[in-house]
C-alpha cells in the first residue's frame, strides 16, 4: 500500500508541477484525507502510514525546486496550515499556537510537522498552487485567479485529488493586451 500511494502522490505532483510553472521560493499546498485515500469517508479512518507515504513521494519533488510545502490541517483546526518557519517569515504569516495530531488536525498535517525542521501552524496562506486529496477544500489556500489543472492521475489510493495552480489577474477591459 505504501508504495502504490506514494508513487501516485509523486505522479500527480509531478504533472501538477510541470504545470503550474512554481518558481524556487513559492508555496504548494496539500490537504489531504488519509482516511479517503483508504476508502474511507473523510475523518473516519484515518493513516499515519498513508500520509506518511504522500509526504514522502511529495516532499522531495517539491525539496529539489527550491518549493515551500504547506500541509493543510482538518476542519477541526479550522483548516490552518503546517510549513516551516522559514516560509512563514519569508510570507509575512503569523504563527498560531497549536500542535497538529493524528485526529486533530489530521494525518497528513501532523506528518508534516513530525518531518519539518521547524514546523509551525498559521491560519491563513496564499499558494501558488496545490492538490486536493480527497476533497478537503484547499481553495481557501490559494492566490487570486485559481485554475483547475486536469491530471491523468485521477486518484491516489481511492481517494479522488483536484488540483489547481494560479494566474494573475487579468485586468484593463478592451484594451488591455495579454500575451
Amino acid at each position: 500500500m505504501y508504495e502504490s500511494i506514494k508513487k501516485q502522490a509523486r505522479a500527480a505532483v509531478e504533472e501538477l508541477l510541470a504545470v503550474a510553472q512554481i518558481k524556487p521560493g513559492g508555496l504548494f499546498v496539500v490537504g489531504c484525507s488519509s482516511s479517503e485515500i483508504l476508502g474511507n469517508t473523510i475523518g473516519k479512518g484515518g493513516s499515519l502510514e498513508a500520509a506518511q507515504a504522500v509526504f514522502d513521494g511529495i516532499w522531495p519533488l517539491l525539496n529539489e525546486r527550491g518549493i515551500y510545502l504547506a500541509a493543510q490541517c482538518c476542519e477541526h483546526l479550522n483548516r490552518a496550515l503546517i510549513l516551516e518557519e522559514e516560509a512563514a517569515e519569508k510570507f509575512g504569516y503569523a504563527p498560531v499556537t497549536v500542535v497538529p495530531w493524528e485526529h486533530g488536525g489530521g494525518s497528513f498535517a501532523t506528518t508534516a510537522w513530525r518531518n519539518f525542521a521547524h514546523p509551525v501552524a498559521v491560519e491563513h496562506i496564499r499558494a501558488d498552487a496545490g492538490i486536493d486529496i480527497g476533497l478537503t477544500m484547499i481553495g481557501m489556500h490559494l492566490k487570486d485567479v485559481a485554475v483547475p489543472v486536469r491530471l491523468s492521475v485521477k486518484t491516489i489510493g481511492e481517494a479522488p485529488i483536484v488540483c489547481a495552480r494560479t494566474r494573475p489577474k487579468l485586468i484593463g477591459g478592451e484594451r488591455a493586451r495579454y500575451e
